[in-house]
């Protein structure tokens, strides 16, 4: 088995970039038999980094490498700086944000994995330039059993002065 690669031909080390969120892959879930998934990810100045959201069935443990990274979750608002982690366990709504002056960078552990292909399936809906395709977002969010709240999404935007995704 080629662990370098995906089912969804996404490659170690490839990275794409939609709207405020860029996501470099760093290790796919094929090379670990499906336990965990790595990705780095980076937020754009000001920005939501995904909308309200709770998995189903993965826990998301992030690591600050450069800027601060917010996220809400059950209400509770938390910062992180380099060297410290944001831990969002599946089942509860969280989203994140950059509130910053410039680009924060943060690593993703995704366990289980099979995750990571959501960033590239999503990628082709949020094309710049173009409306997102809400349609497709959501057929690839049901795929992965995600659940996203866009009431809430817009709350956070207004409260925390962020701009749209897109």
């Amino acid at each position: 088995m080629d662990t370098n690669t995906n089912s969804s031909g996404i490659q170690a080390g490839q990275r794409i970039f939609f709207r405020a969120l860029g996501t470099t892959y760093k290790v796919l879930s094929s090379s670990v038999h499906g336990g965990a998934a790595i990705v780095e990810h980076t937020v754009e100045p000001g920005c939501i980094g995904a909308p309200m959201h709770k998995h189903t069935h993965e826990d998301e443990i992030s690591y600050v490498l450069e800027g601060r990274l917010s996220a809400i979750q059950d209400g509770t608002v938390e910062t992180a700086e380099p060297g410290q982690y944001l831990v969002k366990p599946r089942g509860k709504f969280h989203t994140f944000w950059n509130a910053e002056n410039k680009r924060v960078r943060f690593v993703e552990v995704i366990t289980p994995g099979n995750f990571e292909s959501y960033f590239a399936e999503i990628a082709p809906y949020l094309a710049e330039g173009k409306a997102p395709q809400i349609d497709k977002l959501r057929e690839v969010a049901a795929k992965y059993s995600l659940i996203t709240d866009p009431v809430a999404t817009e709350e956070i935007i207004k409260r925390f002065g962020l701009k749209q995704m897109g």
